[in-house]
């Protein structure tokens, strides 16, 4: 009799284990689906991006609209400034660009002011023709270092590019036929660039 009580007993024992088990699964089981609940609460996949109404939507192109013409116009502003102080630059270029050649050129002009108001009290020729061949060669300096040349000229071949024939004489010889006779006025080159034809006699 003791040991059925026992055994009834020990059978009860594990009928509560087994519920309390049910139980915790249960438990356990409520809680994964309030867990997916509030997951598919707070990231809904069923749901469908809401759709514009035409209101919304001519408000939305003209807001695109405005945003597009505003920088359209800022553009053009910043192009104009771009344009106007291009211009400027160039006008100042334009109007400058001989300022270095000119300061160059200012110590020739202070001799030949010098030589000019020497001359009158200098009795001696040959010391005014040497000053003035000096000022002549200063200037001549002077303008090479600012890339400018004399066209060479004196028994010369006649070159279309470089010289300009204002006469054709007979040739003294047979090896001045071709060539340059005499210059009646100098040319000048700029950097390689002819800026000024040499005016020359040409032998036939």
């Amino acid at each position: 009799m003791i040991m059925s009580e026992e055994k009834e007993q020990s059978i009860d024992n594990e009928q509560q284990t087994t519920d309390n088990s049910q139980n915790t699964t249960d438990d356990s089981q409520q809680t994964t689906d309030n867990g997916q609940q509030t997951a598919d609460e707070a990231n809904p996949q069923d749901e469908q991006p809401k759709e514009l109404t035409a209101e919304e939507k001519l408000e939305k192109a003209e807001q695109e609209i405005a945003d597009l013409n505003d920088q359209l116009l800022r553009k053009i502003a910043e192009f104009d400034n771009y344009r106007k102080r291009t211009i400027k630059e160039k006008t100042e270029l334009i109007l400058n660009g001989g300022e270095k050649t000119i300061i160059a050129i200012l110590p020739v002009i202070d001799d030949l002011e010098r030589a000019l108001k020497n001359i009158p009290k200098d009795k001696d020729v040959a010391a005014e023709m040497e000053g003035v061949e000096l000022i002549y060669k200063k200037f001549l300096d002077i303008l090479e270092r600012q890339g400018v040349k004399t066209i060479k000229t004196e028994n010369e071949d006649f070159n279309v590019d470089l010289h300009e024939a204002i006469a054709q004489l007979p040739a003294p010889s047979d090896e001045m036929k071709g060539k340059i006779l005499d210059c009646t006025l100098t040319g000048y080159t700029m950097n390689d660039k002819v800026i000024r034809h040499a005016q020359v006699v040409v032998g036939l």
